[in-house]
Protein backbone atom coordinates (compact mmCIF):
# COMPACT_ATOMS: atom_id res chain seq x y z
CA UNK A 1 0.00 0.00 0.00
CA UNK A 2 1.18 4.00 -0.81
CA UNK A 3 -0.46 6.53 0.10
CA UNK A 4 -1.49 9.23 -2.85
CA UNK A 5 1.36 11.58 -2.04
CA UNK A 6 3.45 9.06 -1.74
CA UNK A 7 2.18 7.84 -5.31
CA UNK A 8 2.14 11.61 -6.64
CA UNK A 9 6.22 11.25 -5.82
CA UNK A 10 7.08 8.14 -7.50
CA UNK A 11 5.23 8.66 -10.77
CA UNK A 12 7.04 12.06 -10.68
CA UNK A 13 10.81 10.15 -9.86
CA UNK A 14 9.92 7.91 -12.59
CA UNK A 15 9.64 10.64 -15.03
CA UNK A 16 12.86 11.77 -13.93
CA UNK A 17 14.46 8.34 -14.57
CA UNK A 18 13.25 8.57 -18.08
CA UNK A 19 10.18 6.95 -18.19
CA UNK A 20 7.98 9.77 -20.12
CA UNK A 21 4.60 10.10 -18.41
CA UNK A 22 2.85 9.41 -21.93
CA UNK A 23 4.73 6.47 -21.75
CA UNK A 24 2.62 5.77 -18.58
CA UNK A 25 -0.53 6.58 -19.23
CA UNK A 26 -0.36 4.56 -22.13
CA UNK A 27 0.09 1.41 -20.06
CA UNK A 28 -2.09 2.33 -17.59
CA UNK A 29 -5.12 2.62 -20.76
CA UNK A 30 -4.17 -0.82 -22.06
CA UNK A 31 -4.23 -1.78 -17.93
CA UNK A 32 -8.03 -0.10 -18.40
CA UNK A 33 -8.92 -1.45 -21.53
CA UNK A 34 -7.84 -5.43 -20.12
CA UNK A 35 -10.61 -4.64 -17.16
CA UNK A 36 -13.01 -4.01 -19.18
CA UNK A 37 -12.64 -7.34 -21.58
CA UNK A 38 -12.71 -8.77 -17.93
CA UNK A 39 -15.91 -8.41 -17.03
CA UNK A 40 -17.46 -7.69 -20.76
CA UNK A 41 -17.83 -9.81 -23.84
CA UNK A 42 -16.76 -8.19 -27.38
CA UNK A 43 -19.65 -6.34 -29.32
CA UNK A 44 -20.87 -4.68 -25.43
CA UNK A 45 -21.67 -1.30 -25.03
CA UNK A 46 -18.56 0.78 -23.01
CA UNK A 47 -19.14 4.09 -21.82
CA UNK A 48 -15.92 5.88 -20.61
CA UNK A 49 -17.02 8.93 -18.42
CA UNK A 50 -13.61 11.07 -18.78
CA UNK A 51 -12.42 14.32 -16.34
CA UNK A 52 -9.78 16.58 -17.42
CA UNK A 53 -7.06 15.46 -15.91
CA UNK A 54 -4.19 12.39 -16.72
CA UNK A 55 -7.22 9.77 -14.99
CA UNK A 56 -9.38 10.92 -17.61
CA UNK A 57 -6.58 10.77 -20.61
CA UNK A 58 -5.93 6.64 -19.01
CA UNK A 59 -9.78 6.41 -20.37
CA UNK A 60 -8.85 8.03 -23.54
CA UNK A 61 -6.03 5.67 -24.23
CA UNK A 62 -8.28 3.20 -23.38
CA UNK A 63 -10.79 3.89 -25.60
CA UNK A 64 -8.22 3.29 -28.41
CA UNK A 65 -7.65 -0.18 -27.71
CA UNK A 66 -11.11 -1.47 -27.24
CA UNK A 67 -12.06 -1.62 -30.66
CA UNK A 68 -13.89 -4.77 -30.12
CA UNK A 69 -16.54 -3.00 -28.25
CA UNK A 70 -19.23 -0.36 -28.90
CA UNK A 71 -17.56 2.52 -27.14
CA UNK A 72 -18.55 5.71 -26.38
CA UNK A 73 -16.29 8.99 -24.79
CA UNK A 74 -18.16 11.62 -22.42
CA UNK A 75 -15.70 14.32 -21.78
CA UNK A 76 -16.70 16.03 -19.19
CA UNK A 77 -15.97 20.21 -20.11
CA UNK A 78 -14.34 21.58 -23.00
CA UNK A 79 -11.67 19.77 -24.64
CA UNK A 80 -9.80 23.37 -24.80
CA UNK A 81 -10.06 23.33 -21.24
CA UNK A 82 -8.45 19.60 -21.11
CA UNK A 83 -5.36 20.38 -18.17
CA UNK A 84 -2.11 18.17 -19.67
CA UNK A 85 -0.59 18.10 -23.58
CA UNK A 86 -0.58 14.12 -22.57
CA UNK A 87 -4.55 13.50 -22.44
CA UNK A 88 -5.27 16.55 -24.70
CA UNK A 89 -2.80 14.87 -27.62
CA UNK A 90 -5.11 11.54 -26.94
CA UNK A 91 -8.28 13.23 -26.73
CA UNK A 92 -7.32 14.26 -30.50
CA UNK A 93 -6.17 10.78 -31.25
CA UNK A 94 -9.76 9.46 -30.10
CA UNK A 95 -10.76 11.87 -33.60
CA UNK A 96 -8.33 10.95 -35.79
CA UNK A 97 -9.20 7.17 -34.94
CA UNK A 98 -13.46 8.23 -35.53
CA UNK A 99 -14.20 6.60 -32.01
CA UNK A 100 -17.18 8.15 -31.13
CA UNK A 101 -16.92 10.53 -28.60
CA UNK A 102 -18.80 13.81 -26.92
CA UNK A 103 -18.53 17.07 -25.01
CA UNK A 104 -20.64 17.39 -22.34
CA UNK A 105 -20.83 20.94 -21.28
CA UNK A 106 -23.77 20.56 -19.03
CA UNK A 107 -24.11 17.76 -16.95
CA UNK A 108 -27.99 17.53 -17.52
CA UNK A 109 -26.93 16.75 -21.11
CA UNK A 110 -25.01 13.31 -20.33
CA UNK A 111 -26.48 10.43 -21.64
CA UNK A 112 -25.08 7.10 -20.62
CA UNK A 113 -27.46 5.27 -22.82
CA UNK A 114 -26.31 3.05 -25.60
CA UNK A 115 -27.33 3.67 -29.64
CA UNK A 116 -30.49 1.18 -28.59
CA UNK A 117 -31.68 3.70 -25.54
CA UNK A 118 -30.85 0.66 -23.36
CA UNK A 119 -27.80 0.99 -20.06
CA UNK A 120 -24.02 0.57 -21.47
CA UNK A 121 -22.78 -2.87 -20.10
CA UNK A 122 -19.59 -0.96 -18.81
CA UNK A 123 -18.95 2.14 -17.60
CA UNK A 124 -15.89 3.62 -17.29
CA UNK A 125 -15.27 6.02 -14.35
CA UNK A 126 -12.73 8.47 -15.02
CA UNK A 127 -13.45 11.75 -13.75
CA UNK A 128 -11.22 12.01 -10.88
CA UNK A 129 -8.41 10.36 -9.58
CA UNK A 130 -6.68 10.44 -6.31
CA UNK A 131 -5.50 13.25 -4.22
CA UNK A 132 -8.81 15.26 -5.06
CA UNK A 133 -10.69 17.10 -1.61
CA UNK A 134 -13.53 18.21 -1.03
CA UNK A 135 -16.93 16.86 -2.39
CA UNK A 136 -17.71 16.23 -6.23
CA UNK A 137 -18.79 19.50 -7.81
CA UNK A 138 -20.77 20.11 -11.26
CA UNK A 139 -20.52 18.25 -13.74
CA UNK A 140 -18.75 15.32 -11.66
CA UNK A 141 -22.17 15.20 -9.08
CA UNK A 142 -24.36 14.80 -11.37
CA UNK A 143 -22.37 12.42 -13.24
CA UNK A 144 -22.15 10.33 -10.36
CA UNK A 145 -25.87 10.05 -9.31
CA UNK A 146 -26.02 9.16 -13.38
CA UNK A 147 -23.24 6.42 -13.14
CA UNK A 148 -25.23 5.16 -10.13
CA UNK A 149 -28.30 4.87 -11.51
CA UNK A 150 -27.55 2.90 -14.37
CA UNK A 151 -27.29 -1.20 -13.98
CA UNK A 152 -24.16 -1.16 -15.91
CA UNK A 153 -21.13 -2.80 -14.37
CA UNK A 154 -18.67 0.23 -13.07
CA UNK A 155 -15.17 0.28 -13.51
CA UNK A 156 -13.32 3.31 -11.62
CA UNK A 157 -9.81 4.67 -13.03
CA UNK A 158 -7.40 4.65 -10.17
CA UNK A 159 -9.88 5.43 -7.25
CA UNK A 160 -13.71 5.63 -7.65
CA UNK A 161 -14.54 9.25 -8.01
CA UNK A 162 -15.87 11.32 -5.00
CA UNK A 163 -13.76 8.81 -2.22
CA UNK A 164 -10.64 9.55 -0.88
CA UNK A 165 -7.99 6.99 -1.62
CA UNK A 166 -6.58 7.19 1.42
CA UNK A 167 -9.20 6.41 4.12
CA UNK A 168 -11.76 4.48 1.64
CA UNK A 169 -14.49 7.82 3.03
CA UNK A 170 -16.58 10.14 0.50
CA UNK A 171 -14.57 13.05 -0.03
CA UNK A 172 -17.51 15.39 1.05
CA UNK A 173 -17.63 13.72 4.21
CA UNK A 174 -20.47 11.29 5.46
CA UNK A 175 -23.12 10.81 2.93
CA UNK A 176 -21.18 12.43 -0.04
CA UNK A 177 -22.15 11.84 -3.52
CA UNK A 178 -19.41 8.94 -4.94
CA UNK A 179 -19.21 6.76 -7.70
CA UNK A 180 -20.57 2.77 -6.54
CA UNK A 181 -18.13 1.32 -8.30
CA UNK A 182 -18.16 -2.33 -8.73
CA UNK A 183 -14.26 -2.70 -9.80
CA UNK A 184 -11.25 -0.58 -9.11
CA UNK A 185 -7.81 -0.58 -11.49
CA UNK A 186 -5.54 1.26 -10.02
CA UNK A 187 -1.54 1.43 -10.61
CA UNK A 188 1.90 0.37 -9.34
CA UNK A 189 0.48 -0.27 -6.06
CA UNK A 190 -2.77 0.14 -4.00
CA UNK A 191 -3.83 3.35 -1.98
CA UNK A 192 -4.75 2.28 1.26
CA UNK A 193 -8.36 3.45 1.05
CA UNK A 194 -8.71 0.73 -1.75
CA UNK A 195 -9.49 -1.88 1.15
CA UNK A 196 -12.24 -0.35 2.79
CA UNK A 197 -14.36 -0.46 -0.80
CA UNK A 198 -16.49 -3.14 -1.41
CA UNK A 199 -15.17 -3.24 -4.83
CA UNK A 200 -13.12 -5.68 -6.77
CA UNK A 201 -9.15 -4.19 -6.75
CA UNK A 202 -6.99 -4.80 -9.75
CA UNK A 203 -3.57 -3.48 -9.43
CA UNK A 204 -1.30 -3.23 -13.04
CA UNK A 205 1.95 -2.88 -13.68
CA UNK A 206 2.41 0.04 -15.62
CA UNK A 207 6.79 -0.03 -15.82
CA UNK A 208 7.40 2.26 -12.96
CA UNK A 209 10.68 1.03 -12.31
CA UNK A 210 11.86 0.16 -8.59
CA UNK A 211 13.97 2.93 -8.54
CA UNK A 212 11.53 5.56 -8.70
CA UNK A 213 10.40 4.57 -4.77
CA UNK A 214 14.06 3.53 -3.62
CA UNK A 215 15.69 6.21 -4.67
CA UNK A 216 14.98 10.30 -4.21
CA UNK A 217 14.51 12.24 -6.70
CA UNK A 218 12.18 15.41 -7.58
CA UNK A 219 8.98 13.89 -6.76
CA UNK A 220 10.09 13.75 -2.92
CA UNK A 221 10.05 17.89 -3.23
CA UNK A 222 5.96 17.44 -4.27
CA UNK A 223 3.99 19.20 -1.19
CA UNK A 224 6.65 21.54 0.18
CA UNK A 225 5.98 24.45 -0.72
CA UNK A 226 4.79 27.40 1.47
CA UNK A 227 1.11 27.75 2.16
CA UNK A 228 0.34 31.12 0.77
CA UNK A 229 -1.47 32.37 4.05
CA UNK A 230 1.46 31.47 6.31
CA UNK A 231 2.76 33.94 9.01
CA UNK A 232 6.05 33.95 10.28
CA UNK A 233 7.16 31.29 12.27
CA UNK A 234 4.86 28.40 10.48
CA UNK A 235 7.23 27.04 8.17
CA UNK A 236 9.27 26.19 10.97
CA UNK A 237 11.94 27.49 13.89
CA UNK A 238 15.52 25.79 14.17
CA UNK A 239 17.48 25.93 16.87
CA UNK A 240 21.46 24.77 16.22
CA UNK A 241 23.02 23.46 19.73
CA UNK A 242 26.42 23.65 19.27
CA UNK A 243 30.00 25.43 18.74
CA UNK A 244 32.63 25.92 21.46
CA UNK A 245 35.71 24.22 19.33
CA UNK A 246 34.24 25.43 16.14
CA UNK A 247 32.55 28.17 15.40
CA UNK A 248 31.87 27.36 10.87
CA UNK A 249 30.22 24.32 12.03
CA UNK A 250 26.47 25.54 13.88
CA UNK A 251 26.87 28.89 11.52
CA UNK A 252 26.59 26.80 8.56
CA UNK A 253 23.57 24.47 10.11
CA UNK A 254 21.41 27.43 10.78
CA UNK A 255 22.12 29.48 7.59
CA UNK A 256 21.37 26.24 5.89
CA UNK A 257 17.98 25.61 7.80
CA UNK A 258 17.10 29.26 6.62
CA UNK A 259 17.86 28.62 3.03
CA UNK A 260 15.88 25.40 3.33
CA UNK A 261 12.56 27.07 4.61
CA UNK A 262 12.65 27.64 8.10
CA UNK A 263 11.46 30.81 9.09
CA UNK A 264 13.78 31.73 11.97
CA UNK A 265 17.02 29.80 12.86
CA UNK A 266 18.56 30.72 16.44
CA UNK A 267 22.37 29.11 17.63
CA UNK A 268 22.64 28.20 21.43
CA UNK A 269 26.58 28.23 21.48
CA UNK A 270 29.33 29.34 24.09
CA UNK A 271 29.57 33.10 24.31
CA UNK A 272 33.28 32.77 23.45
CA UNK A 273 32.28 32.35 19.80
CA UNK A 274 28.84 34.07 19.95
CA UNK A 275 30.55 37.55 18.29
CA UNK A 276 31.93 35.35 15.52
CA UNK A 277 28.75 33.45 14.87
CA UNK A 278 26.67 36.55 14.45
CA UNK A 279 29.00 38.08 12.04
CA UNK A 280 28.16 35.82 10.14
CA UNK A 281 24.62 36.64 9.18
CA UNK A 282 22.46 39.37 10.26
CA UNK A 283 19.80 36.57 9.54
CA UNK A 284 20.56 34.59 12.84
CA UNK A 285 19.68 34.90 16.28
CA UNK A 286 22.47 34.04 18.61
CA UNK A 287 21.74 32.70 21.98
CA UNK A 288 25.24 33.00 24.23
CA UNK A 289 25.70 30.33 26.77
CA UNK A 290 28.21 31.42 29.80
CA UNK A 291 31.99 29.74 28.98
CA UNK A 292 33.84 28.19 26.53
CA UNK A 293 32.33 24.78 26.11
CA UNK A 294 28.89 23.41 26.08
CA UNK A 295 28.02 21.29 29.51
CA UNK A 296 25.91 20.15 31.40
CA UNK A 297 25.15 23.59 33.26
CA UNK A 298 23.46 24.44 30.00
CA UNK A 299 21.21 21.59 29.99
CA UNK A 300 18.34 23.59 31.60
CA UNK A 301 18.68 26.89 29.55
CA UNK A 302 19.05 24.70 26.57
CA UNK A 303 16.00 23.42 27.34
CA UNK A 304 14.23 26.36 27.61
CA UNK A 305 15.13 27.34 23.74
CA UNK A 306 14.38 24.28 22.67
CA UNK A 307 10.86 24.33 23.52
CA UNK A 308 10.32 27.46 22.01
CA UNK A 309 11.11 25.70 18.61
CA UNK A 310 9.92 22.99 16.34
CA UNK A 311 13.37 21.37 15.61
CA UNK A 312 16.57 21.42 17.64
CA UNK A 313 19.83 20.52 15.55
CA UNK A 314 22.28 19.40 18.29
CA UNK A 315 25.95 18.12 17.50
CA UNK A 316 27.93 20.61 14.99
CA UNK A 317 30.78 21.75 15.96
CA UNK A 318 30.27 20.59 19.97
CA UNK A 319 33.43 18.89 20.04
CA UNK A 320 34.02 15.91 22.58
CA UNK A 321 34.84 15.45 25.84
CA UNK A 322 33.34 14.32 29.42
CA UNK A 323 31.17 17.64 29.64
CA UNK A 324 29.99 17.77 26.43
CA UNK A 325 28.84 14.56 26.27
CA UNK A 326 26.86 14.65 29.52
CA UNK A 327 25.27 17.88 28.37
CA UNK A 328 24.02 16.08 25.33
CA UNK A 329 22.76 12.76 27.69
CA UNK A 330 21.06 15.42 30.03
CA UNK A 331 19.19 17.38 26.89
CA UNK A 332 17.98 14.24 25.57
CA UNK A 333 16.96 12.21 28.43
CA UNK A 334 14.75 15.05 29.20
CA UNK A 335 13.53 16.42 25.83
CA UNK A 336 10.71 14.97 23.68
CA UNK A 337 10.45 16.89 20.60
CA UNK A 338 11.99 16.28 17.11
CA UNK A 339 15.40 16.90 16.84
CA UNK A 340 19.00 16.18 14.36
CA UNK A 341 22.02 15.09 15.82
CA UNK A 342 25.08 15.42 14.39
CA UNK A 343 28.63 15.16 14.70
CA UNK A 344 29.96 14.16 18.65
CA UNK A 345 26.56 14.68 19.97
CA UNK A 346 25.86 10.90 17.56
CA UNK A 347 27.85 8.46 20.18
CA UNK A 348 25.63 9.17 23.38
CA UNK A 349 22.29 8.49 21.39
CA UNK A 350 22.52 4.69 22.08
CA UNK A 351 22.65 4.80 25.59
CA UNK A 352 19.80 7.40 26.20
CA UNK A 353 16.53 6.51 27.18
CA UNK A 354 14.46 9.32 25.25
CA UNK A 355 11.11 10.01 24.24
CA UNK A 356 12.63 12.63 21.12
CA UNK A 357 11.94 11.81 17.74
CA UNK A 358 15.82 11.96 16.97
CA UNK A 359 17.23 12.19 12.81
CA UNK A 360 20.98 11.10 13.31
CA UNK A 361 23.59 11.85 10.44
CA UNK A 362 26.43 9.85 10.73
CA UNK A 363 28.79 9.28 8.39
CA UNK A 364 30.15 5.28 8.14
CA UNK A 365 32.81 6.22 10.53
CA UNK A 366 30.25 7.03 13.21
CA UNK A 367 28.10 4.56 12.45
CA UNK A 368 30.52 1.98 13.35
CA UNK A 369 31.05 4.32 16.56
CA UNK A 370 27.71 3.67 17.30
CA UNK A 371 27.02 0.38 17.42
CA UNK A 372 25.78 0.08 13.68
CA UNK A 373 27.54 -2.06 10.65
CA UNK A 374 27.80 -1.16 7.42
CA UNK A 375 29.06 -2.85 3.97
CA UNK A 376 30.83 -1.50 0.02
CA UNK A 377 27.43 -2.54 -1.80
CA UNK A 378 24.45 -0.31 -0.69
CA UNK A 379 21.71 -2.30 -1.03
CA UNK A 380 23.61 -4.36 1.62
CA UNK A 381 24.28 -1.20 4.05
CA UNK A 382 20.69 0.00 3.48
CA UNK A 383 19.52 -3.43 5.12
CA UNK A 384 22.17 -2.98 7.88
CA UNK A 385 21.35 0.75 8.17
CA UNK A 386 17.63 -0.33 8.56
CA UNK A 387 18.19 -3.05 11.27
CA UNK A 388 20.17 -0.52 13.32
CA UNK A 389 17.30 2.09 13.10
CA UNK A 390 14.80 -0.49 13.94
CA UNK A 391 16.91 -1.51 17.14
CA UNK A 392 17.45 2.51 18.13
CA UNK A 393 13.92 3.39 17.64
CA UNK A 394 14.85 6.32 15.21
CA UNK A 395 15.71 7.60 11.81
CA UNK A 396 19.07 7.51 10.61
CA UNK A 397 20.76 9.22 7.65
CA UNK A 398 24.20 7.62 6.93
CA UNK A 399 26.24 9.47 4.64
CA UNK A 400 28.47 8.22 1.81
CA UNK A 401 28.58 8.18 -2.37
CA UNK A 402 25.38 6.89 -1.91
CA UNK A 403 23.01 7.98 1.22
CA UNK A 404 21.09 5.84 2.91
CA UNK A 405 17.90 6.72 4.73
CA UNK A 406 16.38 4.50 7.01
CA UNK A 407 13.63 3.72 9.76
CA UNK A 408 11.89 0.58 10.91
CA UNK A 409 9.65 0.72 8.05
CA UNK A 410 11.69 1.47 5.25
CA UNK A 411 14.85 2.58 3.72
CA UNK A 412 15.36 5.08 0.79
CA UNK A 413 18.83 5.77 -0.84
CA UNK A 414 19.92 9.07 -2.36
CA UNK A 415 22.71 9.02 -5.14
CA UNK A 416 22.75 12.78 -5.36
CA UNK A 417 26.21 14.11 -4.54
CA UNK A 418 30.03 14.29 -5.92
CA UNK A 419 33.68 13.61 -3.72
CA UNK A 420 34.01 17.31 -3.37
CA UNK A 421 31.63 16.95 -0.74
CA UNK A 422 33.76 15.19 1.79
CA UNK A 423 35.22 18.95 2.38
CA UNK A 424 34.54 19.98 6.12
CA UNK A 425 31.07 21.57 6.81
CA UNK A 426 29.06 20.25 4.21
CA UNK A 427 27.41 17.48 7.03
CA UNK A 428 26.14 21.06 8.87
CA UNK A 429 24.80 21.71 5.94
CA UNK A 430 22.85 18.94 5.86
CA UNK A 431 22.15 19.11 9.28
CA UNK A 432 20.72 21.99 9.35
CA UNK A 433 18.95 21.36 6.07
CA UNK A 434 17.41 17.97 7.31
CA UNK A 435 16.34 20.18 10.99
CA UNK A 436 14.17 23.09 8.72
CA UNK A 437 12.79 20.17 6.92
CA UNK A 438 11.89 18.16 9.72
CA UNK A 439 9.79 21.06 10.78
CA UNK A 440 7.34 20.61 7.90
CA UNK A 441 7.41 17.37 6.93
CA UNK A 442 7.60 14.06 8.96
CA UNK A 443 11.63 12.88 10.48
CA UNK A 444 12.18 10.05 7.57
CA UNK A 445 10.86 12.32 4.71
CA UNK A 446 12.99 15.68 6.21
CA UNK A 447 16.35 13.07 6.19
CA UNK A 448 14.75 11.59 2.50
CA UNK A 449 14.82 15.20 1.20
CA UNK A 450 17.30 16.47 3.07
CA UNK A 451 19.84 14.02 1.60
CA UNK A 452 18.72 14.70 -1.89
CA UNK A 453 18.76 18.31 -2.20
CA UNK A 454 22.10 19.20 -0.18
CA UNK A 455 23.71 16.60 -3.02
CA UNK A 456 21.81 18.47 -5.49
CA UNK A 457 22.90 21.64 -4.56
CA UNK A 458 26.71 20.30 -4.21
CA UNK A 459 26.40 19.22 -7.52
CA UNK A 460 25.73 22.67 -8.82
CA UNK A 461 28.43 24.18 -6.82
CA UNK A 462 30.84 21.20 -7.85
CA UNK A 463 29.98 22.77 -11.81
CA UNK A 464 30.52 26.11 -10.85
CA UNK A 465 34.10 25.18 -8.76
CA UNK A 466 34.97 22.01 -9.51
CA UNK A 467 37.66 20.70 -6.88
CA UNK A 468 37.62 23.65 -5.16
CA UNK A 469 33.92 23.36 -3.80
CA UNK A 470 33.84 24.44 0.21
CA UNK A 471 30.92 23.69 2.12
CA UNK A 472 30.02 27.85 2.49
CA UNK A 473 28.88 26.93 -1.23
CA UNK A 474 25.72 24.90 -0.61
CA UNK A 475 23.95 26.92 1.55
CA UNK A 476 22.89 29.42 -1.00
CA UNK A 477 22.31 27.00 -3.66
CA UNK A 478 19.61 25.20 -1.74
CA UNK A 479 16.81 27.44 -2.88
CA UNK A 480 17.14 26.26 -6.23
CA UNK A 481 17.80 22.58 -5.58
CA UNK A 482 14.49 22.38 -3.59
CA UNK A 483 12.08 23.46 -6.79
CA UNK A 484 10.56 20.60 -7.74
CA UNK A 485 12.22 20.74 -12.07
Amino acid sequence: MIPTDRMAAVDANAAALGVPRKQLMESSGNAVAREVRAVADPGATVALVCGRGNNGGDALVAARFLTEYAVRVHLLGRPETIRTDIARENWAALENAAVPRETVTDSRDLDLNAPDGDDPDVVVDAMLGSGISGGLREPERTAAAAINASDATVIAVDVPSGIDADTGDPTGGPGGVAVDADRVVTFHDGTPGLAALDAAVTVADIGIPAAAERYTGPGDLLGLDRDPDSHKGDNGEVLVVGGGPYTGAPTLSALAALRAGADLARVACPESIADAVQSFSPNLIVRPLPGDRVGSSHADRVASLAAENDVVVLGPGLGDGDGTREFVREFLTAYEGRAVVDADALRVVPEVDTDADLICTPHQGELVGMGGETAPEPDERAELVREFAADLGHVLLVKGAVDVVADADGVRLNRTGNPGMTVGGTGDVLAGTVGALAAVADPFRAAAVGAYVVGRAGDAAADANGAGLVATDLPDRLPEAMRNE
